[in-house]
């Protein structure tokens, strides 16, 4: 996954500050580099498949909360994926 190509599709899809961009790609990063997603899914983890996965959360949460709820739905679907939470980001300009 190219984090710089992942940040760019973030800010155009979602318009998220900087904060929630940053502690999102470096998550993301963090998944590809457990190969946990790999294994589970079978496929590797690009910018696409994570735009696509977010853009299926509710609208109106902010783009961390939007990885959190997908990564709440890969726990369900293969177990696991807590340690992939974002849990504290900075929140200005929401």
């Amino acid at each position: 996954m190219d984090a710089t190509e992942l940040d760019r599709r973030l800010r155009e899809e979602f318009d998220p500050p900087e904060g929630a961009r940053r502690v999102v790609v470096r998550e993301a990063r963090d998944l590809v580099d457990s190969g946990d997603y790999r294994a589970d899914a079978g496929v590797e983890l690009t910018a696409e498949a994570i735009i696509s996965n977010l853009s299926d959360a509710p609208k109106e949460q902010s783009l961390p909360e939007k990885w959190n709820w997908w990564m709440g739905s890969l726990g369900i679907a293969y177990g696991g994926y807590t340690e992939f939470l974002i849990v504290r980001w900075e929140r200005t300009n929401r």
